[in-house]
C-alpha cells in the first residue's frame, strides 16, 4: 500500500555504499520530478523514533528535497536488516554510473547479509557460494565479484585514486593484499615518485611483501621503472615560476616561454664554454 510520509521521517541507509552526486544526472531528476512528478514510490521500511529509512530512492528524495517537496508517496516494507540490505543493493546495483567503491561494498554488504540470513553453501548442502548468488542478478561474475570485494581492503586514499582511474582495477586488486601500513607507505611513494604502479608492479609489489621484502627503497625503486609509452616528464610548481614568467598567460603560451627560456639558456652555456676554452 503507497502511504505518504513526510520527507523529514526519511532517513538514508545506513552505510549507504552508493554515493549522491550532484551533476547532471542528478539535474536532469530534479527536472523530471518537476514537471511530471515523483512516478515512483519511495520504499522504505519502519526505523526507530518514528521515522523510516531508506531502501530504494535516495537520489530521488534529495531531488524532492531541492524541490521544496515536503512529503513523498512510500511503500513501507517489513523487512528485517539483512533483507533490506539485499533489497537495497539490487535495487541501485544496476545504475549507469557506478564508482569501483560503490560496487566493491555493496557487494561486500550483499555478501554479509546474505550469509547472515544462512544462506551458505554448508547450511544449504549446496556448492552455490554468496559471490555466485550475487552474480545471478548482477552484472558481473563470481570471480568479478570477488574482485570487487578485495577493493574493500585499500586504504581510503588508494580506493579514491581507483575511483579516478590513477589505479587500473586490476593493480588495485592486487595492491589490496599489502598490509595497512605497507599500503601508507606505497601511498607516500605515490606521492613522492608522482607515479601509480602498472598490473605487473602491483603483483611484484605483493610478492615483496608476501616474502618480507616490502622496503621503502624497494617501492621507490618500483614506481621509479620507466613503463612502455611511458616518457619522462618533469613538473615544477607555479609558486617557483610565478615572479619569473609575465602575467596574464595562458597555459600553451607559459609552455612556449619556458622552452624559449630553457634554449636560450642552452645557447648562453655553450658561449660560456667556447669562452673559456
Amino acid at each position: 500500500m503507497i502511504k505518504n510520509i513526510s520527507i523529514d521521517l526519511l532517513v538514508p541507509f545506513e552505510n549507504h555504499p552508493f554515493k549522491e552526486r550532484s551533476g547532471i544526472e542528478q539535474q536532469e531528476l530534479t527536472e523530471s520530478i518537476k514537471e511530471n512528478g515523483l512516478l515512483e514510490p519511495i520504499i522504505v521500511r519502519s526505523f526507530p523514533a518514528g521515522k523510516y529509512e531508506i531502501i530504494s530512492g535516495h537520489r530521488r528524495v534529495e531531488a524532492c528535497k531541492e524541490l521544496g517537496i515536503t512529503s513523498v508517496p512510500t511503500i513501507i516494507e517489513e523487512l528485517t536488516k539483512d533483507e533490506a540490505i539485499v533489497q537495497m543493493v539490487d535495487s541501485n546495483i544496476h545504475r549507469e554510473h557506478i564508482l569501483p567503491s560503490e560496487k566493491a561494498f555493496a557487494y561486500k554488504m550483499k555478501s554479509e547479509a546474505l550469509k547472515h540470513q544462512g544462506k551458505t553453501s554448508c547450511q544449504l548442502g549446496t556448492k552455490s557460494r554468496t559471490d555466485e548468488k550475487i552474480a545471478e542478478t548482477a552484472d558481473d561474475s563470481a570471480r568479478q565479484i570477488q574482485r570487487y570485494i578485495r577493493l574493500t581492503y585499500l586504504i581510503p586514499e588508494l580506493l579514491k585514486l581507483v575511483d579516478e582511474e590513477r589505479i587500473a582495477f586490476t593493480p588495485g586488486v592486487e595492491l589490496s593484499y599489502l598490509s595497512e601500513y605497507e599500503q601508507q607507505m606505497l601511498l607516500e611513494q605515490i606521492e613522492f615518485t608522482d607515479a601509480t604502479p602498472s598490473l605487473s608492479q602491483a603483483q611484484r609489489l605483493r610478492k615483496f611483501s608476501k616474502d618480507g621484502n616490502f622496503f621503502v627503497d624497494t617501492v621507490f625503486a618500483v614506481l621509479n621503472e620507466e613503463k612502455p609509452n611511458q616518457k619522462e616528464q618533469v613538473r615544477i610548481s607555479a609558486d617557483k615560476l610565478r615572479d619569473i614568467l609575465p602575467r596574464g598567460m595562458d597555459k600553451q603560451k607559459t609552455e612556449d616561454f619556458i622552452i624559449k627560456a630553457c634554449e636560450h639558456y642552452r645557447k648562453y652555456l655553450i658561449r660560456q664554454r667556447e669562452r673559456e676554452r
